[in-house]
């Protein structure tokens, strides 16, 4: 592919790293997660990707805060499939840019933006006003405070950490649910509590709970409505069908959203990464030409953080 130009609102972008997530697997296997009706019309070639750290080569005459030379990171163009960011230049909007981090490489950059701002949008600031289209509803974030208690399910993984180390920073009691495995790096992220699922049900042993966020999600995910007090929010990260008449008699508030694209809040998220207060978790790495392992090792699941493609060391 030639080298994209820019338009307005925009800056080009030399690709150091690209972090993996969900939605590009989704995409190379057709979009079959989605009902047939809801899929997206693709056109071919398609670059895939939404998650990428580099430096800028040139910027658009309009776009303000950005030269060339800068690292940047970013969630570009999301919802939606026109991220193009497994490529060695991508064309950004500058909207969904921050600048990197100095305390992080662009490795732990690029494995940061959708994972990172999933969490942030559940927990902290949603920063839109746009409805779920899973809920129909704009997602309001519970205030989380030093008397709230978090269980964060499938703790290890991208959404997961951050959510862990996010829930912690404002002040909560964490738990934290993982396999084993995972323990001391869960600690080290400041859980307080953990549970591994390979030996103990959390819902055998965790109860009067805040705040579930379920990054696993599923048909299982309702099962989690007991660990919760009343007055208390499930949060599930992948689509997750609740009775609303079960729900209604606990008391529980069910509420999704689907991430959006946000360098301001990127660039706040960014002061925390040069504060120590966050952490990027690297489950592995690969080439850019071994996308196809990474997405191999992404299919295995039980990661530790995030995947991420080299593009230029």
């Amino acid at each position: 592919m030639p080298v994209p130009g820019i338009g307005p609102g925009e800056v080009l972008v030399r690709v150091h790293a690209v972090g993996v997530n969900p939605p590009d697997r989704y995409l190379r296997e057709g979009m079959k997660v989605m009902p047939a009706e809801m899929r997206p019309a693709l056109e071919f070639p398609l670059i895939p990707g939404t998650d990428m750290s580099g430096v800028v080569q040139a910027v658009a005459p309009d776009v303000p805060g950005f030269a060339v030379g800068d690292e940047v990171f970013g969630m570009l163009r999301f919802p939606g499939f026109d991220g193009r960011t497994y490529a060695e230049y991508v064309a950004a909007p500058a909207s969904d840019l921050a600048h990197k981090p100095a305390g992080i490489d662009h490795v732990q950059a690029a494995g940061a933006p959708m994972a990172v701002l999933t969490a942030w949008q559940y927990l902290i600031d949603l920063g839109h006003d746009v409805p779920s289209p899973f809920t129909g509803r704009v997602h309001q974030p519970v205030p989380i405070t030093s008397g709230t208690t978090v269980l964060v399910n499938g703790a290890a993984g991208g959404v997961g950490h951050f959510a862990v180390q996010l829930a912690k920073w404002k002040g909560a009691h964490v738990i934290a649910v993982a396999s084993g495995r995972h323990e001391q790096f869960l600690r080290k992220l400041g859980a307080d509590e953990f549970i591994d699922y390979t030996r103990t049900r959390a819902t055998d042993v965790a109860g009067g709970v805040d705040l579930v966020i379920d990054t696993v999600g599923g048909p299982d995910s309702s099962r989690f409505l007991t660990v919760l007090k009343r007055g208390g929010t499930m949060l599930p990260v992948f689509f997750a069908q609740f009775d609303p008449e079960e729900t209604a008699r606990l008391g529980i508030t069910v509420s999704n959203i689907q991430v959006r694209s946000n360098g301001p809040q990127l660039a706040e998220i960014g002061g925390l990464f040069d504060a120590g207060r966050l952490q990027v978790g690297v489950d592995s790495t690969y080439p850019l030409l071994e996308a196809g392992s990474a997405h191999r090792r992404a299919a295995l699941g039980h990661l530790q953080g995030k995947i991420v493609l080299t593009v230029l060391s």
